[in-house]
């Protein structure tokens, strides 16, 4: 099969495996080129199959020698039709784990359900005694819960008042002015639900009762903040109410890790056009005026970039973290600079239709965004025929 992406409003519904494994080898290569980090070596990634859990699971392994366990919720690929971009992302960290003789198990399956955390433990118990690291990644758009079996959907709304603002579709660079009703009360508690931290607590707590934390384990969540151009939709808006809520339970997860010197922190991370962010109103567009900022200044990164500093320059640096009032690890320090935001805001209210291509990195964004689904990647021959199952 020739396979050539196919995008329906910013979402790419298939992925190259040749394309995905190599991508995951240039994030690998960028980790091995740098310096090796005094690390944990039983590590556990939930959400390991793209973005930034991906990057941490990379980083875990090339840089720290860890023995890592991902998962991830994909779909394989058949004979007919291509595996999604996670499935082949996570069979190909582990076959490059494997060439360099890091130990590593992928688990596919619902990070929420009870089927999927006792498969998981199992595998502990087995192979690693006890874990050291857990990293919380999950971006999803429903759960059920294990309890009741009730389903909970999420939604990207505001909260309180209407929303409406320029956004731009950076596959064709056109700007159209967005709008959002506020969510109802249900949608709230239904985002925050699938979104928030009750999960990440469930992990956790399971994991204490059966033992499964190594003592001075430590435990990460990912967070977003970002500018006043997309607070109202997101910070302030549903996925916002999700993040304070997991930034709350990080709080009460310490709490819970007392007994074995153990520790929650959360990262606040920088902005990027990544699958699940590719779809919010409003962010493609402030995150091309943020990347052509960055990258004048030097300072962009992209996920790995940003997982390997979290790890080598806060995490594991032999010093404790530094974070912000709120107790939180700050690697959106870069983006959110007051000169980088000046220039963000400047560019926002110059900008329209026939300067967007001088003014915004579109043409970084849609690399991106193609890369993540194993599209754009330099080498890789997109004019040979290959097989969606190879993995």
């Amino acid at each position: 099969m020739i396979i050539k992406p196919i995008i329906r409003r910013n979402i790419c519904i298939n992925a190259h495996p040749l394309g995905c494994a190599a991508q995951v080898r240039a994030q690998i290569n960028y980790v091995m080129d740098r310096e090796k980090i005094v690390g944990p070596k039983k590590v556990l990634v939930i959400g390991a199959s793209n973005g930034y859990g991906l990057a941490a699971r990379i980083v875990s392994a090339f840089a720290s020698n860890a023995a890592t366990i991902g998962v991830g919720f994909e779909k394989p690929g058949t004979a007919s039709r291509t595996g999604t971009a996670g499935w082949y992302n996570i069979e190909a960290f582990r076959q490059e784990a494997e060439k360099a003789g890091l130990p590593a198990w992928n688990v596919n399956g619902d990070a929420f359900s009870e089927e999927t955390k006792s498969n998981i433990f199992d595998i502990i118990k087995d192979k690693l005694d006890r874990i050291e690291f857990l990293v919380y990644s999950i971006a999803a758009p429903r759960r059920i819960d294990p309890a009741t079996g009730e389903i909970y959907s999420s939604v990207i709304k505001p909260i309180g008042k209407p929303f409406s603002a320029s956004s731009v579709d950076f596959l064709s660079g056109v700007i159209s002015e967005v709008s959002a009703e506020p969510a109802t009360a249900e949608q709230i508690a239904h985002t925050v639900k699938v979104m928030g931290g009750e999960d990440w607590m469930l992990w956790i707590e399971k994991l204490l009762n059966e033992n499964l934390l190594a003592r001075g384990f430590k435990t990460i969540a990912f967070s977003y903040i970002g500018s006043e151009h997309t607070r109202s939709l997101y910070r302030d808006g549903t996925i916002g109410a999700a993040k304070k809520d997991l930034e709350r339970k990080a709080e009460h997860i310490n709490n819970m890790l007392t007994a074995i010197d153990g520790n929650a922190l959360i990262s606040v991370n920088k902005a990027l056009i990544t699958r699940a962010s590719a779809v919010i109103p409003a962010v493609p567009l402030y995150t091309a005026l943020l990347y052509r900022i960055m990258k004048d200044k030097n300072l962009h990164e992209g996920c790995i970039q940003q997982m390997y500093r979290l790890y080598h320059d806060f995490l594991f640096s032999g010093n404790s973290p530094k974070v912000d009032a709120k107790g939180r690890i700050r690697i959106d320090d870069w983006e959110m600079r007051p000169d980088v935001q000046r220039e963000v805001a400047a560019l926002w209210k110059e900008i329209d239709q026939e300067n967007i291509g001088e003014l915004a990195d579109i043409r970084g964004l849609r690399e991106e965004f193609l890369r993540h689904h194993g599209f754009g990647m330099p080498g890789v021959d997109y004019s040979q025929d290959v097989r969606p199952n190879m993995f």
